[in-house]
């Protein structure tokens, strides 16, 4: 367990560095203005009292007054901090954007604690900042503090850009932001962070030890008990219900403007359907018509070992529409914040990578074709992880499934551990881009209907392959969180519903 808590921790670090990598400094870069803003002070017991937000700004040669410029919010990944570096940001500056990168609350200079996004605190913040860039003399203007914006950053630094238009539109009816760019980020932290509230143990580790200094005394007191149990306390959901898009979206809210989603599939702590319900579901029909999703293989990926699982490593997709994801997000923001001609393909779609490498754009992501399978009994406390077949190949797949099933449960708190598998035979069949997802009962029942969700994924199944449906009674992704006692989980009338690309 230690060997794999070091690889994550590597994959943690590298996977903030991947969003918001340093650009090599030009001879002409300027130093950025280093401020720090006042803010909504801090309630925790922890550390009470008034927070000052800390930004870098980066202004481009030649922005004055008299020609002025969009700017582009930035902001760090969980644990980290903002960008100070001169020239850090240069292929936005060289594009005619300004840029300001924003130390979160909590972190780096920042005061106060992490509240994760909460609307009355990082929303807050956000918009503090926003203010302040409409002040600046050099920013071009929609209308009277009304900054032409956009936003980047990954992971958490995603998570803010949603923190901040929503907080907006449910403050104001409307966002000063005109386009986001948000990376391998979240829908909902509860369903992320613990599916049918299972702990995904391995992560929610790795981030509590990041964040460790700038936790609040409700997540210090909510990881202690979840890691105890294996289950998501009712102190954590609540804490996390408003911290993210599915809240605005459940009280009627959705953003109007064009975003550019760029989500991990093979991404284990935010996976696909994250990015899915983001698109589906935080999005207006317009912004949609105008917004892309792009699904890469990479993110918050560890490496599945019980269920064993693969993916080929890379972003296919970005490759395909623009040559690479920096050059097609700096064209996604020329398009839409600068105005230039609208050039770049794919908008209102779904471009998604493979397990095996390639791209798949699709216009639905819904299951198209059903399948029936046997009759499934799986242990819930040890046992090997079992794979069913579902169809042969060829057949290519893209999106979210389902599985429907009559299902008993023989124990208190059974859990098992659902994903779809690629293989020759059940023998050597990997899970598809290494992410799976718990089925929990709570009690025991002699037979219940049950629709259970299924990891988004995409894949090409070739021929003389199978595509097979894995029942584990354990995850390394939930360790040591599967079933509470022995029993079992019987499925019978087993349906399986497949987003079919044809």
């Amino acid at each position: 367990m230690r060997s794999l808590v070091s690889l994550a921790s590597t994959i943690v670090v590298a996977a903030l560095i991947a969003v918001a990598a340093p650009m090599p400094a030009s001879a002409d870069s300027q130093q950025p203005v280093d401020v720090c803003i006042p803010s909504v002070p801090e309630t925790d017991p922890l550390e009470p009292g008034p927070v000052d937000i800390c930004v870098s700004v980066f202004k481009p040669a030649g922005a004055s007054k008299d020609d002025r410029v969009p700017v582009l919010l930035h902001s760090h990944g969980w644990g980290g901090s903002r960008t100070s570096m001169p020239g850090s940001f240069q292929r936005y500056l060289d594009a005619g954007f300004g840029v300001v990168s924003i130390d979160q609350r909590g972190f780096g200079e920042s005061g106060g604690k992490a509240h994760v996004e909460d609307p009355a605190f990082e929303g807050q913040d956000v918009i503090n900042v926003i203010d302040y860039v409409a002040g600046l003399d050099w920013v071009r203007h929609d209308g009277p503090n009304d900054p032409v914006l956009g936003a980047v950053g990954g992971s958490y630094g995603g998570g803010y850009q949603f923190a901040g238009a929503f907080t907006e539109l449910m403050e104001t009816g409307h966002t000063r932001f005109d386009a986001l760019a948000p990376q391998i980020t979240w829908y909902s932290l509860n369903e992320s962070l613990a599916p049918q509230r299972v702990v995904r143990s391995t992560w929610t580790s790795l981030l509590y030890a990041a964040g460790l200094d700038a936790h609040t005394s409700t997540v210090h007191a909510g990881f202690a008990e979840g890691a105890a149990t294996g289950d998501w306390p009712v102190s954590m959901d609540d804490f996390f219900r408003n911290n993210g898009p599915k809240f605005h979206v459940e009280h009627g809210r959705k953003l109007d403007i064009p975003v550019l989603l760029r989500q991990g599939i093979s991404d284990n702590l935010f996976p696909l359907d994250q990015a899915i319900k983001n698109f589906d579901r935080a999005l207006t029909d317009r912004a949609r018509r105008n917004s892309m999703l792009v699904g890469y293989n990479g993110g918050h990926a560890l490496p599945n070992a019980l269920p064993a699982g693969s993916a080929v490593a890379g972003d296919a997709c970005s490759e395909r529409l623009a040559g690479g994801y920096n050059e097609l997000e700096l064209r996604f923001f020329q398009e839409t914040l600068l105005g230039a001609p609208r050039e770049l393909p794919g908008f209102g779609r779904y471009h998604l990578m493979t397990q095996g490498g390639d791209c798949l754009t699709v216009d639905s992501v819904s299951p198209t074709a059903e399948y029936s399978l046997p009759d499934i009994t799986t242990t819930t406390v040890a046992g090997a992880p079992q794979a069913i077949k579902i169809a042969d190949g060829p057949l290519t797949i893209a999106g979210t499934p389902r599985l429907d099933a009559l299902v008993t449960a023989l124990g208190l708190d059974g859990r098992a551990f659902f994903a779809l598998s690629v293989g020759t035979s059940p023998v050597d069949a990997q899970v598809i881009q290494n992410n799976v997802l718990p089925h929990r009962e709570e009690s025991i029942n002699l037979g219940a209907r049950r629709s259970i969700e299924l990891p988004s994924v995409a894949a090409r199944i070739g021929k003389g392959q199978s595509l097979f449906l894995t029942v584990s009674p354990a995850s390394d992704m939930f360790a040591v969180h599967g079933s509470r006692t022995p029993g079992a989980l019987s499925l019978e009338d087993v349906t399986v519903r497949l987003p079919v690309v044809p």
